[in-house]
This record gives C-alpha cells, structure tokens and sequence, in this order.
C-alpha cells in the first residue's frame, strides 16, 4: 500500500508523568465510586512503551531491514493516548463533578503545539532552499493543513486521488497521526464534559461515569472497527489515514482505563505472561508485517490488542500501589533508556521524517544506512526543541497559571507557521507563473508529420516563450472527461458519451488512464466527422487480463475484473463500432509472456465484434514528477530528461501485432516524436510544450498538439476515412493541408482540432480597439453565434440582445499554412451569404480571409504582415470583392487602408446558394502573384512588380491563418452608405459547407 510506505505513525510524550492535582478540599481516594482508572500514579513502564513503539516506526522510516511492520507503532501510540486521556478526564469528572475543558485544552496545547509549530517552520523555511517551487508550493499546503490538524484529510484526497500520482513524500506526511489525535482529543474530551455533567449528581458518580463513559466507549468502539473493516475493504488510504476508522484504537486504551481491572484479584503469573505475550506479539508486527498487509482492518487487531495487555500487565490490582515487578516485561520498560527515548519521543517523531525527506529531495534517493543515519542526527534538533521550548513552556508558571495563557500559545503555535507558509507559498506560485487552466484552443498547432511536435513554416525557428502548459497548470492539466475516468471503487462506467451523441457511428476509447489521456483528440477526430465518443476507462485497471492489486484499496483489484467483464460485454450488445481505441500501461507485469497471453484473451471478444482496433502504444513513463522538475529547471530544460531504456519498456502487444497473429488489429505509436532519436534520454519538453503532467502521463496540452499526427496514422492505418487524411499529394498535384466539412450534430460548436474562437472586441491587450475595424459587436464562442447546423455547414449568426450585438469568429488553430518554395498556396470556402438585404442587411459585414502568422503572437505589424481578404460583402449587397493588404499603414504599395482591391463583384446568388470563394499565392519563380477566384474564375491578380521585393516577401514569404466571420457595423460598411441600426435584423447566419487549404510544389521539385 503506497501510503504505508509512508510515515503511518504519530508519537507522544508522557502525558501523564505529573498526576493531575485535584481542587482544594477534593477528594483524593479511591473507593469503588473514587477516581479509580487507574489512580494518577505515574507508569514509566508506558514511559517506555512509547520508545518501543517510536524506534519501530524509526527503523521503518529508515528502511531498516526486517522492519517493514514498524508502521505498527501508531496503533501502539493511539492505544496508549486512549488509555492516558480518559484516565485523566475521567478522574477528573468523579473529584470534581465536572470537566474543564480550558485547564485540558490549555496543558495540550502548551505541550504539543509549540514544538509542532518550530518542526512546521523549519520545514516551511528549508523547503524554500531544498525543493522546487512546484514541491514548495505543496509542502507549503501541507504546513498549513499539519498547523491546523486536518493534515490526514489532505493526504486521504491527495491518496485516494489516482490522477494525482507521481508526486513526492511530503516532509510533513507524518502529521496525519498528530491531526488524528487532535482531532481526538476535540471531540473527546467534549463528550466526557457533557457526560459527567449529566450524572454529576448520582449517588455514586464515580460508578456512573465510569459506566456511562464505557458503554457509550464500547459502541464507539464496535462502530469504528466495523467502519475500519470496511474501508479496508474499499478504501484502504482513507482506513488508513482517517480519524474515524482509528476511534477504536482510542477506544481499546479508554476501556482499559474505565473497565475495573484494579478490582480483579488473579495469578501474577497471569499478568507476568500477559505482558511478554503482548510485547513480543509487538515485535512480531514489526518484523512481519509489510506494504502487502491489508491495514488497519482485522491485522491492527493484533498491535492494538497487544499494547492493551502490556499495560493491563502493570495496572495495580486492589489494595496495590504500582510496583514494577521483578520480571515482567514493564520493569525492563521502565529502564533508564527506554525512558529516556520515550520522553524524546514526540520531538524525535516530529524532526526525523522530514530530515530524511528533504535530504532526498535534494540529494536523491538515498540507502537505508544513510537514511537511519540521518534519523540518528535528528536526535540533536529534537532534543534542542524538547530543552528550549517545550520544557520550558510546560513547567512556566506563568503560562500554566491561567488557561488562556496556555491557549494563547497554542494559537500562536498555529498562527506562527500558517503566516510563514502562506508567505514562501505565496513566493513560488510568483515563480510558477498563472494556474489557471490551459486553454486547448489557444495551443500552436501540431505537426501531422516529420520530426517536430508542432507544425513549424520550414526554415523558421520556433519562437521562444515559456513553457506551455507552465508547471502548475500541468499538474492539473487532465482530459476533460468529467467522471468518465471512473474511480477504482467502481465496477461500471457511465454512459459517456460525447460528440454527435445520437450519432450511429462511435469511437469507442476503451482501457485505463493511459487511454483516458487520448480523450481529447479522440473526440476532435469523432466529432470533425459527425460521429460520437464513448469512453470506458477505469483508473489503474489493466485492459488486459491480469489479476493485480489496487494500491488505492489495498488489496486485490476485483473491482477491476468485473469492469473489464461489464465493459466487453456491453461492447458486445451495443451497435458495431466505426473504432475501437485502445490503450493501456504497459507495466502491471514484467513478465511478457503472461502479459502477451492476458492480451489475447482480452482482444478475443473485442476482435469477434468485427470493428476495427487501433492499439496506440504506451507513451515514455518518466518515473519522476516531471512538472515539480520542470518547475525547478525552467532555464536549463534538459535537466528534466529521463531515461529512455526505463521509459519504454518492451511492448509484447506492438509485437504480436506486427507479427500478424491479431488479425483486424493495427497499432500505431507517437513515441518517435516524444522521444526522438537514439539517445540515451527522453526529453520533458518539446517544442516548448510540457508533455507530462506526473510521473507518466501526457498532459492534455500534449495530446491536443498530439491530434493531427494521431489522425495521419489512424487515417494511414485504415482505421479512419481515407478522404479525411492530410498531407497526401493527390492525383491532380495538390496536398491537402486542411479540409472541414463541418460535419456534426445541429447545435454542436466547430470542431476544436481545427478552430480557435476569437473573443471579445480586440485582440488580448488590445492593440486595435474594435476589432481596428471600427466594428460594433462583441465576438464570441457561444452556438447561438458559431455552430453547425447539422447538415454539413457551419452558421455564423449575428444577435442582438437589449441593444447589443453579438456575433462569431473563429481562426483556424494552425497558422502554418505557406507555399512551399516555387510552389503555390490554395485557400478555398464554399459560402452562401446572409440572406438579407436592404435596410434589414444595414451593417451586415460578411468575411472569409487569411493573416500572416506573425500576428498569430504579437498582434502587431499590421498591414506589412500580409492581409488576404478572399471575400467580403457589405450591406447584403449582390456583390463580393477580394483584396490584398501589405505595406505602410497609410499610402505604400498597397494603397492603405483601402489595400490592392477588386472592388466589387456581381453574385446575383451569393445569398442564396453555395459559391466557391478562392485565392492562391503563387510563388512560381518569374510569375509571383496573389490571385482571387469565384466559382473558379480568376477576378483578380496582385502580382508581384505590383510593389519592391522586400515589400512582397513580407506580404507573401510567411504562414497563415484563416478567419472566417461575420461582422456588425464598422468603416467598410459605413464607407458603403451604411450602417447598423435599428431596423437591422439579425439571426442572418452567413453558412460555409467546407474549407479547404491545399499546396503544390513548383515545377522544379
């Protein structure tokens, strides 16, 4: 279990080494109705006790071997806390009648907090040298939730969390147990206030409360281990690590202290054997016990009821004082040493897990000797604390002799590292950049081929910037599949499905994470052709026939078995799938036979349902936290690089394949492009883009880019209409770069892998207020203003609400569109117009047109970049006209602002029918020119002596981008005579049935 190779205990100091002094004129024996359990003598056989149970979870932190059980000495501490704290506030309500809850909450407070606190800031200040900024950001959480006793809650989200795996140890993982003893005492010794005030005026209170308190103790406790079975059994981080599945162990140290064990007379040999039996049962967890042990459940029995018979053995039966007798196991517990480190024991706790975790994080994995090494040099801050701040504090009559004063300092204690954490916290998520989430629309293009992961204008470096998505943003950068991703709890995925949902053609994305992390180019591929997606994906669960464990439930993963059952068997009821995705890690067996047989019997049934299946092989699993490194080494990147032979591991199924023996399977894989080339290292970012959100798996930045490379090979594989591939020299000559058919269900937004919505009224920091156009409507990316219609075209719908427009306009996501050299650019849309005219068109400003890509990012350098206006129209005029901008703002080459023109065009039908609108960039060597077409007729030719060379290889020698849109007001319309106004009428979409981009090499290639 991932969280027991963790610290799993909580040591405690001797609470009880002074007796509590009852009031003045109290009672001071002990009758049957006296304060009994078990008399305020101090025990220093418990003393003892706690240096068993804190060396045990010493040599397990330290990896000590034949200690791999030493997490058992949180059920010893637990057991004992139970024992001493109803013990001292049950005595307390029969001298008294009562309970005071400030005298109890103070004396805690001045002897935990304090040294708790000086642990919280010195992790806090040396987490800001040790760690990276992205780990400091979370140690810095951690600080605050330990400084405020809800730490185990923050690790049972964080534990039972699969998709937040590959981070490292927090430092301050050992205060879960602090925070279930906290939480403890706050509900604790509340409920025994009120008890004791409910009988304090029976005849024989002492007799009442003791009752009262142990039956409502035993229910407790009988309610709690039935509780820590089950999740046990379903949950084993949240048995683990939650407060209410521990109460019990509480609970077995609170009956021994009410149940009227100094009552009963019997053998000492009895109590002699009692104790050894439960010491060496102790001893026997710890060296039997490991990570495989199902914890707490039934096998915490054993180390809790074991530490209930050591100190049964030594509790003074009627008449006796306690005495250590000559060979029971308390009198060697009670030695010089044992008690010694038992005094330690708190401080040594607080101080040697984050000694041994720092030093890892700066040094890296360390062995077990130089671990318990570290865990010896621990001893100097933890006895420095216990001498400087808690002694004093502690035995200070002038903040013991008011309760207040004793919660002042517990306040303090609490403030003091809450305010230091928030402050380096708040110094590295400067450092770290925006969190917010990444916008998949706002992402480069990715290259369908060839070496680099983004697509990239040959000859032209990529620009520089930061990393995208930043480290922060990476960790929480997942696919967006909601709930689809089911927990390992569960044995049944929802009914997910995305795209054109009432589609009868569906993409079936079937395995574990590694599968879920190809959602989003899954479902651009389903959508772009009008089709649905169905995911079944279950987190950590082979899709291949293996029996593993679970290390979320701690135990066998039965629930993983019935989902793979459930999952094919619902495959096989439901309508054949167009395709069937799948995907798995590739390393829940090292044994590649058992793997490769697991396999077969998997694909059996999936290969009879007669779809295709395309197996996408397993990504580079780095094995480090890749976004914590990245957050650390923003200059020098490839220092993030891992280890290509640990990160792909052989793939039985990619051979099996190959090899022919799965008919009607084919596999294709991204990992050339992930890891390029033959060295001995696999980078952690490429082309500017951090690929992995943890130790392995794909950020969903990466797998969007990821999505025309997945298209060209499932395209290539046969698996997807071939009409749909890109980058195939057709027979005519021409390569399509792009091509939207605009396929989908009515309603439904453009397809994401192709298109970027443009919002707002400007560019971002808005360089040309209004669009620089003068225009009146605000863009966005609701459907009521860009969607299709579900009949193969995109509508583009201007609206006004109260007065105001709002209307559409998407850019194509690549910007890379060129000629090659000698060669020629075509850019093509098949358009019907709005069709709407006179007074209710006023304003009514349609557009298909292209910018160059250095507009994409700076939004500056207009006209000079190049403008290709490919058709406009105005007004709802029966006209169109093209035209290039270039040059100077005013005057130049090109006319500005007017810009080279056609000036307009007569399209009687343009409102009413489809027509072919079309430019190409000509950059035949001696025939350079820019030409517009309508329904295939040449209108319009810029050529090249139109302007200097320098001036035309600005305009020409570059990417571009594509817009389409439909504008509301602004200076063209105005210069036609008119404009927006009441009596325009929206909800006029102008529709488009396809875009098409195709390039064609020149005659000398």
């Amino acid at each position: 279990m991932q969280f027991l190779m963790a610290p799993g205990l909580r040591s405690r100091r001797k609470p009880t080494t002074e007796p509590p002094e009852p009031p003045a004129g109290g009672p001071r024996s002990g009758g049957e109705s006296g304060p009994s359990p078990h008399r305020s003598a101090f025990r220093p056989d418990i003393e003892g006790l706690r240096a068993v149970a804190v060396l045990a979870v010493l040599a397990f932190h330290a990896g000590i071997p034949f200690t791999a059980g030493g997490f058992v000495g949180v059920d010893v501490f637990f057991v004992i806390s139970g024992y001493l704290i109803t013990g001292l506030l049950v005595r307390e309500a029969i001298t008294t009648g009562r309970i005071g809850l400030g005298d109890f909450f103070s004396r805690r407070a001045r002897r935990l907090l304090p040294s708790a606190a000086v642990v919280l800031g010195a992790v806090a200040v040396a987490g800001a040298w040790l760690t990276v900024p992205l780990s400091r950001t979370d140690l810095e959480y951690d600080v605050v939730a330990a400084a405020l006793s809800v730490a185990n809650w923050r690790f049972i989200a964080q534990q039972t969390d699969y998709l937040a795996a590959g981070h490292d140890q927090s430092p301050l993982l050992h205060f879960w147990s602090l925070a279930v003893e906290e939480q403890f005492y706050l509900v604790w010794a509340p409920l025994l206030a009120v008890t004791a005030l409910c009988v304090a005026r029976a005849a024989r209170r002492g007799r009442a409360v003791r009752s009262v308190v142990a039956l409502l103790t035993a229910l407790l406790t009988l309610g709690s281990f039935a509780l820590s079975l089950r999740w046990t059994d379903h949950s084993a981080s949240l048995a683990y690590l939650g407060s209410p599945s521990r109460v019990w162990q509480f609970g077995i140290g609170a009956l021994l202290a009410l149940l009227p064990w100094h009552l009963m007379r019997g053998p000492r040999v009895l109590r002699l054997l009692c104790g050894w039996a439960g010491a060496a049962a102790i001893v026997w967890c710890v060296v039997s016990y490991d990570a495989s042990t199902p914890y707490p459940g039934y096998a915490a029995l054993l180390p809790t009821l074991a530490t209930a018979a050591v100190i049964l053995a030594a509790i003074p039966g009627r008449g006796e004082r306690y005495v250590e007798g000559t060979y029971g196991v308390g009198r060697l517990l009670a030695g010089r040493a044992p008690r010694a480190i038992g005094r330690l024991s708190y401080n040594l706790y607080l101080w040697h897990w984050p000694v041994i975790v720092l030093a890892e994080a700066r040094f890296g994995t360390l062995d077990w000797p130089v671990k318990a090494a570290l865990t010896l040099a621990a001893v100097l801050p933890a006895l420095a604390t216990m001498r400087w701040v808690e002694r004093p504090l502690r035995r200070s009559r002038t903040v013991s002799e008011h309760p207040r004063r004793g919660l002042s300092v517990g306040v303090s204690s609490i403030v003091f590292p809450v305010v230091l954490a928030l402050l380096v916290g708040t110094t590295a998520l400067n450092l770290l950049g925006p969190a917010t989430p990444v916008d998949p629309q706002g992402l480069p293009p990715g290259a369908a081929s060839g070496p680099h992961l983004l697509a990239r204008t040959p000859g032209m470096p990529l620009p520089d910037g930061p990393v995208v998505p930043g480290p922060a943003q990476a960790r929480a950068d997942f696919p967006p599949d909601g709930p689809c991703e089911v927990a390992p709890s569960e044995t049944r995925s929802p009914d997910c499905l995305f795209g054109a949902v009432d589609s009868p053609d569906r993409i079936v994305l079937l395995g574990d994470s590694h599968a879920g992390q190809w959602f989003s180019p899954m479902l651009a591929l389903a959508s772009q052709r009008g089709w649905a997606l169905q995911e079944l994906v279950k987190q950590g669960c082979p899709l291949p026939e293996l029996a593993v464990d679970n290390p979320q439930l701690g135990r066998g993963y039965r629930e993983c078995d019935t989902w793979r059952a459930d999952s094919l068997e619902r495959l096989r009821q439901q309508p054949k799938p167009r395709l069937i995705v799948i995907a798995s890690l590739n390393r829940y067996t090292a044994d590649v036979e058992l793997l490769g047989e697991a396999w077969r019997r998997t694909l059996e049934p999936l290969r009879a349902l007669g779809a295709p299946i395309v197996y996408i092989e397993d990504t580079p699993v780095p094995g480090i936290d890749i976004p914590a490194c990245v957050s650390g080494n923003q200059d020098s990147l490839a220092a993030c690089a891992f280890s290509r032979e640990d990160a792909r591991h052989p793939d039985p199924l990619a051979r099996l394949i190959a090899s022919g023996a799965l008919p009607g399977v084919s596999s294709v894989s991204v990992n050339e492009v992930l890891c390029p080339g033959t060295g001995p290292t696999c980078p952690a970012v490429l082309d500017r883009i951090l690929l992995y959100r943890d130790d392995a798996h794909l950020t969903n930045a990466a797998a969007v880019v990821l999505t025309p490379r997945l298209e060209r090979l499932l395209a290539s594989s046969g698996a997807l209409p071939a009409t749909t591939a890109a980058g195939t020299p057709r027979a005519d000559g021409w390569t399509r770069l792009l091509r939207d058919d605009f396929d989908g269900p009515a309603g439904s937004p453009p397809s994401a892998t192709h298109w970027i919505h443009d919002i707002g009224t400007c560019y971002p920091g808005c360089p040309a207020p209004r669009w620089g156009t003068g225009e009146i409507e605000t863009m966005t990316d609701s459907t009521d203003n860009v969607r299709l219609d579900g009949k193969g075209a995109l509508e583009i719908v201007p609206t006004r609400k109260d007065g105001t427009w709002n209307s559409g306009r998407i850019e194509t996501r690549r910007a890379d569109f060129a000629p090659p050299p000698g060669g020629v650019l075509r850019i093509e849309a098949s358009i019907a117009l709005p069709d709407v005219t006179g007074t209710k068109a006023a304003g009514y400003w349609p557009a298909f047109w292209a910018l160059g890509e250095g507009l994409r990012d700076g939004y500056t350098g207009w006209p000079g970049v190049g403008e290709l206006d490919v058709m406009e129209s105005v007004n709802g005029r029966d006209t169109v006209f093209g035209t290039l901008h270039c040059g100077v703002l005013d005057g130049g080459p090109c006319l500005e602002p007017v810009g080279l023109t056609s000036g307009p065009q007569p399209c009687s039908g343009c409102r009413t029918a489809f027509h072919t609108y079309a430019v190409e960039v000509d950059r035949t060597p001696g025939a350079e020119e820019v030409r517009w077409y309508l329904d295939g007729r040449v209108y319009h030719r810029v050529t090249a002596d139109r302007m200097d060379p320098a001036t035309w290889k600005r305009t020409v020698d570059h990417g571009w981008f594509l817009i389409l849109n439909v504008a509301v007001g602004g200076n063209l319309p105005l210069a036609d005579g008119a404009t927006a106004g009441p009596a325009t009428e929206p909800g006029h979409p102008m529709r488009v049935d396809h875009v098409t981009v195709s390039t064609r090499e020149g005659p000398d290639r």
